[in-house]
């Protein structure tokens, strides 16, 4: 197999593990009451503890120049705040609400956020295939969240809601973490903003102590409550480890080294696989049905992600 095509196969790989973390996570919620923030700080943390064994051994040099420069510090921090713990936190609280395969498509409305920034920053207006894929994702939106019924939402408010924020900190994810990647490389910008998100994590789980309420809203959607230190069986701790070692480290390292070989267009149409394996793993590991709007939403959803970057290619 050429590097090509291992590329390509590396990257449908970390894609396809984001979807099956969602729905471990999913199954986390649902059976052991795990919190958000303790699922949130265990998943970064762990992550960010492998990660900083590969940077150690392969980017020691990378870590060091961004550890001696202030600036850098801070957009490491930023980045890994603003943009990975927020992408990660939202995206958990909106799975308690609804389920995997309907967060997933839902967070995928952030390539055409991140389309209208763009067009807003550069001053340009969006480009055909852009707007194609604008005009299916509002559509895609509007069935998931009514099922075709023009009168009310059929999904809950506060799953809609946080859909929706799981979808703007994946765009501010995808364009804080950018323009870090050319000077330092992504696995190591990735890496060590993992840590800091994971530190993030830590002091909100911790902050939920005092202030229970904060718990009370992030896992309002599930049906058992939760619990800031969960007790946990066997399973409930392998599937755990897997939602952090397979569906975190593993997911991101494999994407993060095919995109550096097919490039950031074609990734992001590779990374339509998401929602799929999302909806896929949703439906046969946890039994969740989905509606015929339901995968009318994921199909047009996926449209959305090849339209807006192959309308990104034509710059």
């Amino acid at each position: 197999m050429n590097k090509r095509a291992l590329g390509i196969v590396s990257t449908l790989a970390g894609a396809s593990l984001w979807g099956f973390s969602g729905t471990c996570s999913q199954f986390l919620l649902d059976n052991y009451a795990v919190s958000s923030f303790f699922l949130t700080m265990v998943r970064m943390l762990g992550a960010g503890v492998l990660f900083l064994v590969v940077i150690l051994a392969r980017h020691r040099d990378k870590a060091s120049e961004i550890l001696r420069l202030p600036y850098a510090r801070r957009r490491i921090v930023l980045f890994g705040v603003c943009g990975l713990f927020l992408c990660q936190i939202t995206y958990i609280i909106a799975v308690g609400y609804t389920n995997a395969g309907t967060t997933t498509v839902l967070q995928s409305l952030n390539i055409v956020l991140i389309m209208l920034v763009t067009c807003v920053l550069v001053r340009r207006a969006p480009r055909a295939p852009e707007l194609a894929g604008l005009v299916l994702a509002l559509v895609a939106t509007f069935l998931i969240a009514t099922q075709g019924d023009f009168g009310q939402l059929n999904i809950p408010p506060m799953g809609l809601f946080w859909g929706l924020a799981t979808a703007v900190a994946a765009a501010a994810y995808s364009m804080l973490g950018a323009p870090l990647y050319p000077k330092w490389g992504s696995f190591t910008v990735v890496g060590m903003a993992m840590i800091a998100g994971g530190v993030a994590a830590t002091c909100v789980w911790g902050l939920a102590f005092a202030f229970p309420g904060m718990d009370a809203v992030a896992s309002g959607g599930n049906p058992y409550g939760s619990a800031l230190i969960p007790t946990l069986d066997a399973w409930g701790w392998f599937v755990l480890a897997a939602v952090t070692i397979v569906g975190t480290f593993a997911a991101f390292f494999l994407f993060l080294n095919g995109i550096a070989v097919v490039g950031a267009v074609q990734g992001s149409q590779l990374g339509a696989i998401e929602p799929v394996s999302a909806t896929v793993c949703s439906a046969v590991l946890t039994g969740t049905v989905f509606s015929a709007f339901d995968l009318i939403g994921l199909v047009l959803m996926i449209g959305t992600i090849l339209l807006v970057a192959a309308g990104a290619d034509e710059g």
